[in-house]
């Protein structure tokens, strides 16, 4: 039998709270009936001993404290889950609002997910092909990886994402398989509405579920949106055996949403104000991707982030560093050349990238072009700081061939366009020909029988129109 409890105690922000509560647990779902007889939901996120503090979707403006009535609903919030969500877009909190009906659900799953024991967790493999050369050749994605982006304010990040959405794919053989839970939070309408009109445009639509939280939608349902995409996910991978990619943004907007709620709750702040579970709170979303023992599909995830004043150190992508398995950096100098997408390669890093390349996955020479192609655009970064002390004429043949190759490598590797959609075979040869610019003796990290398959300095000077020889300061200002 359900009780029902008429008043409140007390109303503070997006809560209210309530006393003598008996026999109800967290995270409990809650109906809320007003005095106006119209109905809200909300969900308990704070018990001490007989008080309950209840978290209101739609906001508290209109509740009274005298004659609401309040029942409790005995379960956690559930969203309902079917193979029809492909193709349909719905709010923060998992309602359609596409247009098209309800979706006839073939069950309902708790928002929070399932504990998973770590013992049944399958080591990701496989490779998703993004089509663009910085991400696959140098921060490989793999299936059932956690990889995210850090960006900044002004960045292309949402851009990078329809790419990424438009692009992605696995192999032949498990093609048909494959699909993008998509789950934007606190975006402007206009954004929004980008991303819905490049998905139908690119008409991939039909393979993408789409999560949408407006900037002035509450945000109590923001925090509910990356777990309503992350449970969709889950559904379609372990139950309808599909490889799920989850893209999350903006992981900055649900952190901040948090820590208004964390202060509405008058927590105790931790650094710059968010709540001190954090980590924790981060971590609950990004272990929920992986491959289980046993089932078909898989869940990979790019959350994607803004950094506050570009400041790697912040408390959102300093956590997230922690928790995820590397991270693809967005570069600010790099974007204001006109470069896109504006990798940071240097800072960039896929830890599992190692297991997921190389024969059988991708290509032989992978790890090779990887290697090499890091180790020299460092040397770049050497070139360029040393070039800026004592100025470019003074440098040493090899550090300005480096300057060279730096040059050329921003402009053909990194720089790609947006409708540029490159297999992994024109990116490894795209590599090995801006690594033949140099001379062979400076690929160090690289066999001697992988130099002569791949290795060729005719054809590079050829494809980038250079003069065959010692390569000299000049070719530095010299682009397309």
């Amino acid at each position: 039998m359900s009780l029902q409890y008429v008043g409140l105690s007390e109303i503070n922000g997006p809560l209210v709270f309530l006393d003598n509560v008996e026999n109800t647990s967290y995270e409990e779902m809650v109906e809320i009936k007003c005095g106006d007889g119209t109905t809200r939901l909300g969900r308990v996120v704070q018990l001490e001993g007989k008080k309950a503090a209840i978290q209101v979707f739609e906001g508290t403006n209109g509740i009274s404290l005298k004659n609401t009535k309040t029942k409790f609903m005995g379960k956690p919030m559930e969203l309902a889950l079917s193979r029809e969500m492909l193709g349909r877009t719905f709010n923060g909190s998992g309602q359609p609002i596409d247009g098209l009906g309800e979706i006839y659900a073939e069950k309902s799953a708790d928002i929070n997910g399932q504990p998973l024991n770590p013992v049944s967790r399958v080591y990701p493999r496989n490779y998703i092909n993004t089509g663009i050369s910085s991400i696959d050749a140098l921060t490989t994605l793999i299936r059932g990886q956690k990889l995210p982006i850090f960006s900044g304010s002004g960045m292309p990040h949402n851009e990078l994402a329809v790419q990424l959405v438009k692009q992605a794919k696995i192999s032949e053989g498990d093609g048909k398989n494959f699909c993008i839970v998509f789950a934007a939070m606190g975006v402007k309408n206009d954004v929004a509405d980008y991303f819905k009109r490049s998905f139908e445009e690119a008409g991939v639509m039909e393979k993408v579920v789409m999560f949408i939280n407006l900037s002035n939608d509450p945000i109590i349902e923001r925090t509910l949106t990356p777990r309503c995409a992350l449970t969709a996910a889950e559904y379609l991978a372990y139950e309808q055996d599909m490889h799920v990619l989850v893209i999350l943004t903006d992981i900055t907007s649900y952190c901040e949403a948090l820590r208004e709620f964390s202060s509405s709750k008058g927590e105790i702040p931790g650094r710059k104000g968010y709540p001190g579970y954090l980590y924790s709170d981060l971590a609950s979303l990004y272990e929920r991707a992986g491959i289980v023992k046993g089932a078909g599909g898989s869940v990979t995830q790019i959350p994607i982030l803004t950094m506050p004043n570009d400041d790697i150190t912040h408390p959102i992508p300093d956590l997230t560093g922690y928790i995820t398995e590397g991270q693809i950096v967005l570069d600010r100098n790099l974007n204001q050349m006109g470069v896109y997408p504006p990798v940071g390669v240097l800072p960039s890093l896929s830890r599992l990238m190692k297991d997921g390349i190389g024969e059988g996955f991708t290509r032989k020479d992978h790890s090779d072009v990887s290697n090499q192609l890091f180790a020299a655009y460092a040397k770049v970064q050497d070139a360029r700081s040393l070039a800026s002390v004592i100025g470019e004429d003074e440098l040493s043949d090899v550090d300005k061939q480096y300057m060279s190759f730096g040059t050329l490598f921003e402009e053909y590797f990194l720089n790609q366009g947006f409708d540029d959609n490159r297999s992994i075979e024109e990116t490894l040869d795209l590599g090995w020909d801006l690594l033949s610019v140099l001379p062979r003796a400076e690929l160090d990290r690289v066999d001697n029988e992988v130099l002569e398959e791949y290795y060729d300095h005719e054809r590079a000077v050829k494809r980038f129109g250079l003069k065959s020889g010692p390569i000299i300061k000049e070719l530095a200002s010299q682009g397309n």
